[in-house]
């Protein structure tokens, strides 16, 4: 396999060699000695003509990614506040902004960092190397150092480094985590291997006809380059700033319309302005975005899954559809003996007896492994004891032993493929009968024949599959429970992955791969066999065209440009290092139990961060609105921009503590319903103005108070309001349905104690009485209350669940 530096691939499974995106790069050396192989010269010259076997790094530079996090919409509007506060001499101001700013760039960061490094842990535990001949060495080289024409030595256990042309001796590959094969397949002289398989069996020489971007491999990275989807959480952030900057943005121009025509000073206007602008940023909304998604990573982490993008957690919630891989996702990807058929004379038992006369006594060969297991399950007295052994030849497409039965008489014990078996014995309608419903229905099938040696009598038939595990009828029956339909999508055989699908309860027909329709929708095919990486590629986008949230789950090299596609990419445990780069979750443990928590978690982190939102629009909206209704109601601006940025760092707490709240999964899948989301905040927004204004009432014309103590009494107002409404907001249903997290009890103690303290004791305002304080807190909880009860009508009838 090419040493990809962070960035994924995979082959695509043909019997030629490529030549690549124009340059042929197999054809261009000349051949070389198979004995000597490359001169240490020759090898340097066509490294630099050729450049290493390796894809080129595609990290992003740390500095570029922190200052990325300053460069968005919600950090401008805080930039130009800042300069605005610089402007006008309010240093301190400024100061506690830029704190703001840096805060919420340092979160996002921080999280974001700690997926990556943990996703280059992942990375790092490959370190391949391969052994090239070079001036008639055998040498051990980093597999980066590979050039075409380099004569490799492919030997038990390896992992093939490129693109390779075997020129003598016999291996058995592994090629499943590149096309999605389950079973090896035998490969001798002049076959093309690629990137990325592993050896099962056997030695063998070969040379390399490609490397880096030129293999298989490397141009399945280009798909993955190429696969790209905006996450939902970036779309919605977007969405919301836009939406209230057009809203307050309106709103700041008619407040600075009203307070030049009634001839305000110049430096009030620009405190109103500058206060408008504070008022209408939601400063800590990407912040919160991410601090949600942390919080869902960590749970999920406890549950064996480890996202290596944040945002693949929220948007777990979103997908309707998983498109999963067949071998090793649905499948064990390992071969087992899953029927015997025993002609006369013989029973299942003798059967597999014989069979492992016929088998090696050790190592890799998984059909080997399988009958073994299988054999020494069931018990035969009378087997023959092995003489010797010849072990499975590609040639012959057989393996045999020679064997002694307890009456002392030399037997010849032969495995192999039927169709050769079958042809060293007598004709048997019932064996080939037998052979070709086996074959029908998916299975790899051998023949077992056993005599002495001139005669051979078939013995027995023994299919060979992929079993289901455990888990998967089990885990799409929940996901179906929850929503997901759940299609299968293999390179394999359209047999196979039919026999596949009805064992773990996938419903729907087998679309073979030459027949899928452009306009292909999740419900019309249960399975869709045959694909090739580009196809599964296009199938998720076709998914995505339909207005589908689509989740892909996979295993393999062939897998990397639909799992990097996808809304959530999902690796299983025994996944590929490419597989993993390019999804968005891995899961770390066996089996597929991490999906489903991924999808209940995924629901669980968008109701956290759908609730902040909304809080959000609210206090953005009543907040620019109060000022217009306090601008005419007191002629003067009744909130400063020093008390609109206590309120932000306040208020921002409590919001921030929504993303640890507890709440339910939703029961069905989730999407970003923007408008009807900015309605319901835009309603409750009202309604605390209402309530705000209220009191600022009682306030001007009842108590009659002065313009500083005023805005002391807007401070304190505006506060409450917000705890009132958070609390009001963070349940569908009533406010008291559920007991809100530890964390958001304490940020409301922190945040209505500084508020009464800073309004009590005059710091930064005027002070006021504390009975006063006290009464608007009273007044905020039976406002709680009101406005929970209307809240739930409205949040129904917009379908806010």
């Amino acid at each position: 396999m090419p040493t990809f530096a962070n960035k994924p691939g995979g082959p695509v499974s043909r019997s030629t060699p490529s030549t690549g995106n124009g340059s042929d790069q197999a054809a261009a050396p000349k051949s070389v000695n198979s004995v000597t192989g490359l001169t240490s010269e020759e090898a340097n010259h066509r490294l630099k003509q050729f450049g290493p076997n390796a894809v080129s790094d595609t990290t992003q530079n740390p500095v570029r990614m922190a200052l990325e996090k300053f460069w968005a919409p919600v950090p401008w509007m805080l930039e130009a506040a800042i300069v605005l506060q610089a402007a006008l001499g309010e240093y301190v101001e400024a100061a506690i902004i830029a704190g703001l700013l840096v805060f919420n760039a340092a979160l996002g960061y921080f999280h974001e960092g700690r997926a990556r490094a943990t996703l280059a842990a992942l990375k790092s535990r490959l370190a391949l190397s391969a052994t090239v001949r070079r001036g008639g060495v055998w040498t051990s080289l980093p597999a980066s150092d590979l050039v075409p024409g380099d004569v490799v030595k492919l030997s038990l256990g390896a992992v093939v480094a490129a693109d390779v042309r075997l020129t003598e001796g016999s291996v058995l590959l592994d090629q499943s985590m590149l096309t999605g094969e389950s079973v090896p397949v035998e490969a001798g002289t002049d076959f093309q291997t690629y990137a990325g398989a592993l050896v099962r069996r056997g030695e063998a020489v070969g040379e390399v006809t490609a490397t880096g971007t030129r293999t298989k491999f490397g141009r399945t990275a280009d798909l993955v380059l190429s696969a790209h989807v905006v996450s939902s959480q970036q779309k919605a952030v977007l969405r919301v700033v836009r939406n209230l900057a057009i809203f307050n943005g309106t709103l700041t121009i008619a407040l600075v319309a009203y307070a030049w025509v009634h001839t305000l000073p110049f430096a009030e206007i620009i405190s109103l302005i500058l206060t408008a602008v504070l008022a209408s940023i939601p400063v800590a909304l990407p912040a919160t975005f991410t601090l949600a998604a942390a919080v869902g990573a960590r749970s999920l982490a406890r549950q064996g899954v480890l996202p290596t993008r944040l945002s693949a957690v929220d948007e777990a919630a979103s997908i309707d559809v998983l498109c999963a891989d067949k071998t090793g996702t649905l499948t064990r990807n390992e071969l087992t003996v899953s029927s015997v058929r025993p002609l006369p004379g013989f029973d299942e038992a003798h059967v597999l007896g014989l069979a492992a006369l016929a088998c090696s006594d050790g190592g890799q060969d998984p059909v080997d492994a399988a009958i073994r297991s299988a054999a020494a399950r069931s018990s035969s007295a009378a087997l023959p004891k092995r003489l010797t052994f010849v072990p499975f030849d590609p040639a012959t497409k057989m393996s045999e032993a020679t064997a002694v039965d307890t009456a002392g008489h030399n037997l010849r014990v032969v495995k192999g493929a039927f169709a050769v078996v079958v042809g060293l014995t007598p004709p048997l309608p019932a064996a080939s009968a037998g052979a070709n419903e086996l074959e029908a229905q998916g299975f790899r099938v051998l023949a077992v024949a056993v005599g002495s040696p001139p005669a051979l009598q078939l013995a027995g038939l023994i299919a060979l599959s992929d079993p289901p595990r455990a888990d998967s009828a089990a885990l799409i029956a929940e996901l179906d429970s929850l929503g997901v339909r759940t299609v299968m999508v293999t390179g394999d055989a359209a047999a196979t992955a039919a026999n596949v699908a009805l064992a773990v309860g996938l419903k729907g027909a087998v679309c073979p791969a030459e027949q899928i329709p452009d306009s292909v929708r999740p419900q019309d095919f249960g399975v869709f066999a045959g694909v090739l990486p580009e196809g599964k590629y296009q199938l998720v986008k076709a998914f995505q065209k339909g207005g589908h949230g689509v989740g892909m789950c996979g295993d393999g090299a062939n897998d990397a440009p639909a799992l990097r596609q996808a809304q959530v990419g999902i690796a299983v445990s025994t996944a590929t290092d490419v597989a993993k780069s390019a999804a968005g979750i891995v899961l770390t443990e066996p089996g597929l139990g991490g999906i489903v928590a991924s999808v209940k978690e995924g629901r669980v982190t968008f109701q956290r961060i759908l609730t902040y939102t909304l809080n959000s629009v609210t206090k953005k909206v009543v907040q620019v609105l109060f000022l217009a209704v306090g601008l005419i109601m007191t002629g003067q601006a009744i909130l400063t921009p020093m008390l609109m940025v206590i309120i932000m760092i306040t208020g921002d707490f409590l919001g921030m503590s929504l993303t640890t709240d507890n709440v339910r999964p939703s029961p069905r899948p989730n999407t970003w319903r923007i408008g009807r989301l900015t309605a319901a905040g835009v309603f409750m927004g009202i309604a605390e103005l209402v309530f705000c204004s209220l009191v600022l009432a009682v306030g001007k014309f009842a108590l009659e108070y002065g313009t500083e103590a005023l805005r002391t009494l807007a401070f304190v107002v505006i506060v409450f309001g917000h705890q009132a409404t958070t609390y009001a907001i963070r349940e569908r249903r009533r406010l008291w349905s559920s007991r809100p997290s530890h964390w958001v009890v304490v940020s409301s103690v922190a945040d209505i104690t500084i508020a009464s303290t800073l309004a009590v004791w005059g710091i930064f305002m005027a002070p006021v009485p504390i009975f006063l304080v006290a009464s608007i807190f009273a007044g905020a909880i039976v406002f709680a209350l009101v406005v929970d009860a209307a809240k739930v009508l409205v949040f129904r009838k917009l379908e806010i669940t």
